[in-house]
């Protein structure tokens, strides 16, 4: 096996090449005129944090419970007052566990899209074993809310090798993963245009980063609460001023404590003053961008 150092140039170019961000799919105007698009989403992992990894540590697997219990509520009581959309991306085993949680959101007029199936590292995973996988996800969020999801967030954040070729056969309307862009793009495979949207996301606008634990990683949270929302409202502003689309990533067991779920209001607060805002689930968004 050679080292990167000595690869031949059509060996470095081949694998750049494998998924590539395509056209930009900025609509001319956002729905109704807006001058920005607004969508906010929350993954809803819950105990799967632990199971994924095989664990069976009942305070990880309690931590992730605190997110059904107080996280989903709380952020599900943030957004109707405010009278606003948005998706929230479950794993198949989550959902399983709490499907009147899933329920309960799909009534409150918000998207459910895929997230793996026990929130396993699908970038590690042999193409059979991914495809397995993805499509019993798919079909359990079926079964469970009558209605076929569009969209996927992959558990890992991450591709590998087959995962565009396998949400292409799935037939997905869009993926939100990746990273290449702070707009809407297409994806591209092997140079080849797929008619899949990215809604890019991004490790900046997550709140896991600032705040997560893990004791035995030496892992602290570092990152005062005032100063999340601070970069979660410049990234805002910015998308406003650009005209562009501002996609937030949040979790129920680390956005919604009592210390935290401020961030999350005051920020709904802040663009709504704002104004000129489109708020929409990420569906409703990457259809927006395919007739663009």
């Amino acid at each position: 096996m050679t080292e990167p150092w000595q690869w031949e140039e059509a060996e470095w170019r081949k694998r750049v090449a494998k998924v590539r961000a395509g056209r930009r799919l900025m609509p001319k105007t956002w729905p109704g005129g807006a001058r920005c698009a607004v969508a906010l989403s929350f993954d809803s992992d819950h105990e799967t944090n632990e199971l994924r990894d095989g664990g069976v540590s009942i305070g990880r697997m309690s931590w992730g419970e605190y997110g059904v219990r107080q996280g989903v509520p709380r952020i599900l009581s943030a957004l109707a007052k405010a009278s606003i959309p948005a998706t929230f991306f479950v794993p198949a085993v989550a959902a399983l566990l709490h499907p009147e949680e899933q329920h309960r959101v799909i009534g409150e007029g918000h998207e459910i899209g895929l997230h793996g199936w026990i929130h396993e590292l699908n970038s590690n995973l042999p193409e059979a074993v991914e495809r397995d996988l993805h499509l019993r996800a798919a079909d359990t969020l079926e079964k469970l809310l009558g209605k076929r999801a569009v969209g996927m967030r992959t558990p890992s954040w991450d591709f590998s090798p087959a995962t565009l070729k396998i949400q292409r056969e799935m037939g997905l309307l869009y993926d939100s993963s990746l990273m290449a862009d702070d707009d809407p793009y297409e994806l591209i495979e092997n140079g080849e245009p797929t008619g899949i949207v990215e809604l890019p996301v991004e490790w900046i606008r997550d709140d896991a980063p600032y705040f997560n634990m893990n004791r035995f990683a030496a892992l602290r949270p570092y990152t005062p609460p005032p100063a999340v929302l601070d970069i979660f409202r410049r990234e805002f502003d910015r998308a406003w001023e650009e005209g562009g689309l501002f996609l937030l990533t949040m979790h129920p067991h680390v956005i919604g404590y009592r210390s935290r779920i401020f961030i999350l209001e005051e920020l709904i607060a802040h663009m709504k003053a704002k104004g000129g805002c489109w708020f929409a689930t990420h569906e409703q968004v990457a259809r927006a961008c395919k007739v663009a």
